[in-house]
């Protein structure tokens, strides 16, 4: 039997090794690789075997990236360190793991149901374990790294007032009224923060919700806030946005 191992952590990547020997002396490790690229870079090349063994978090990504860019027909065993509602995920669409440190006994019953089935891979079902897994573990932004002048720092989401476009640039405003450019636009800056603590109130302007200090019926069936660092013109909720900020508000 032939396995592929895809794995960033050295020390995990040698464990699984030494564990796969232990129990299938006749195996063959045909390749280790430790990223998304690499990986990637392997399977083009026509490097193949019977068995992957996919950890979900590498460096440059998580490892479903793989398959929107290489098509790979391997039965997959997942190695996760996450937590259990992710593993509910892969129990529900009969997808093997292993929740590491992984342990000998855990790893032989994962082999013996390979042997036992032979499941060939099927992309709906990886698409569906991708979406589930990142919807679990959906991770936010905690901080934005800046420039001024020389020098570079890192801002806290908390201490974001607000972000906002003007003349085709974004800014971070912070709590204290610093602005800085960022390497963003809106849209591509939205789904990277919680929307527990943001809103888009506007085209123009993504709202921390500790910067509202007042709201106030507005003409139009519009909103006007107060927020601070945040010109009067730039603090009115777009009518079409007023219903959903409502229900913001109230979760």
């Amino acid at each position: 039997m032939k396995a592929i191992i895809i794995e960033d952590e050295e020390l995990s990547a040698t464990h699984l090794k030494f564990l796969l020997n232990k129990l299938e002396p006749n195996i063959e490790i045909i390749g280790i690789y430790d990223s998304i690229k690499s990986s990637v870079s392997a399977f083009k090349s026509g490097v193949t075997s019977d068995l992957l063994f996919l950890d979900i978090h590498l460096a440059d990504g998580l490892s479903f990236e793989i398959f929107t860019q290489q098509k790979i027909e391997i039965p997959i065993i997942f190695t996760t360190a996450y937590d259990e509602y992710a593993i509910k995920a892969f129990r529900l669409n009969s997808i093997d793991y292993l929740l590491k440190p992984i342990g000998i006994e855990e790893l032989k019953t994962a082999l013996d149901k390979f042997k036992k089935y032979r499941p060939q891979p099927n992309s709906e079902i990886l698409d569906t374990i991708a979406n589930m897994y990142q919807s679990i573990n959906k991770q936010f932004k905690n901080r934005f790294l800046v420039k001024s002048g020389e020098n570079i720092a890192s801002v806290k989401v908390e201490d974001i007032a607000h972000f906002i476009s003007e003349d085709g640039m974004v800014l971070l405003v912070t709590n204290s009224g610093k602005r800085y450019i960022i390497d963003y636009t809106l849209e591509s800056l939205e789904p990277t923060l919680s929307p527990e603590y943001f809103f888009r109130i506007s085209r123009k302007v993504i709202l921390h919700i500790d910067s509202i200090k007042k709201v106030s019926s507005y003409f139009n069936s519009r909103l006007k806030l107060n927020a601070p660092h945040l010109a009067e013109a730039d603090a009115v909720v777009s009518r079409e946005r007023v219903s959903d900020f409502k229900s913001w508000l109230d979760r």
